[in-house]
């Protein structure tokens, strides 16, 4: 049994095969444990055995149907979410899976599912990136207030354990060597082990991979759990950008962005393993503008916390509100506004919930 601060990992509960090296098999991934730790539980004729498993194998499934996705409230507004921590207590003794965390897609839940299954789970964001690396603001693809939603509704896939995340400032990170950050994790902030997907890059300039990571958690008294790409099972009929080096036909954040510009809804629902939602913020009640005789009110852009997809017409949403409460409307999305429209009910009445969510359902027509 391997231990880790307060992560305890028994290799009989997750069925560990032996072979010829110091790496155990776990599901769908594989670990490299501390080779302290491994030379306590095999002698010096039994080693781990690597292996990787198709990715189509990473497909999981919800457990029992549909999970909701419904947030238990939309009260927090985009402004005063938690400051980033770096609190040693908050992730001590956590299996951390690394990443961008852009869309929280399908690829990143299998991260987190796979975190859970050696122990408590997080995920490890960076913030500040953009700032620091002098890129264009672009929106989220998921509404910073509406995160700790998406990451419940993946309790069920991963035990019923809720992801939590753990955000790290970009500039306190950027210049780390490979070592140096591997050494931030385990003494800084003391967690026991690290997932990652098996193209991952890290360190200053990107100059660690997969390997170099496996081996300095060895080193560093770490277990390092390196699994699969989830590619995207419909990557053939796309038109992603081939020039991207790091294009391999895996789900990713940039395939969301692609499919929501091209208002492909079901594509979207797809890469997510979930509808998308789109959060507005009722600032200025005098943005909004209502005919009761059609139950429409609009709203500007300015009002929208995330990626909207592409401007149109959308039939089948849901206007979420307040705590799991919802309503079937239509959607039409132009140049400076967003129009809600639905046919039993007066919009009105629900718009003073301060943070509202759209789900989307699928395009009718290309331009308003």
């Amino acid at each position: 049994m391997l231990s880790c601060g307060g992560c305890r990992i028994s290799h009989q509960n997750l069925g560990l095969g032996f072979c010829s090296t110091r790496i155990a098999q776990l599901s769908s991934f594989i670990v490299k444990p501390p080779s302290s730790a491994a030379a306590a539980i095999v002698d010096n004729n039994h080693r781990f055995q690597p292996r990787f498993i198709s990715s189509s194998s990473l497909q999981s499934k919800s457990p029992g149907g549909d999970i909701p996705i419904l947030p238990d409230s939309f009260s927090q507004r985009e402004d005063e979410h938690e400051n980033p921590s770096e609190t040693l207590s908050s992730v001590a003794g956590g299996i951390v899976a690394l990443g961008k965390f852009d869309a929280l897609h399908i690829g990143h839940r299998e991260l987190a599912i796979q975190a859970s299954k050696v122990g408590t789970p997080y995920l490890l964001s960076f913030v500040g990136m953009a700032e620091v690396l002098g890129w264009e603001p672009r929106p989220p693809v998921v509404a910073q207030c509406d995160r700790k939603r998406v990451l419940s509704s993946w309790s069920p896939y991963c035990g019923n354990v809720a992801p939590k995340e753990f955000q790290v400032q970009f500039m306190s990170v950027r210049h780390l060597s490979p070592r140096q950050f591997v050494e931030k994790l385990a003494k800084e902030l003391g967690v026991c082990g690290v997932v990652a997907g098996e193209n991952y890059r890290f360190g200053y300039k990107a100059a660690g991979d997969a390997l170099e990571l496996v081996r300095l958690c060895d080193e560093f008294g770490m277990g390092a759990y390196i699994i699969n790409s989830v590619m995207d099972r419909n990557q053939g009929a796309r038109n992603i950008d081939r020039c991207d080096l790091k294009e391999r036909g895996q789900v990713s954040s940039t395939r969301v962005r692609h499919a929501l510009a091209e208002g492909d809804m079901k594509y979207v629902s797809e890469l997510l393993g979930r509808k998308h939602c789109l959060l507005l913020v009722v600032k200025d009640y005098e943005r909004l503008t209502s005919t009761s005789s059609k139950h429409r009110v609009s709203a500007s852009k300015s009002s929208l916390l995330n990626l909207p997809p592409k401007d149109g017409y959308y039939e089948n949403c849901s206007l979420v509100f307040g705590e799991r409460h919802s309503v079937t409307c239509r959607v039409s999305i132009d140049t400076t506004h967003i129009h809600l429209e639905a046919d039993q009910v007066d919009l009105c009445d629900y718009v003073y919930s301060q943070v509202l969510g759209i789900e989307f359902g699928e395009l009718k027509v290309n331009c308003v």
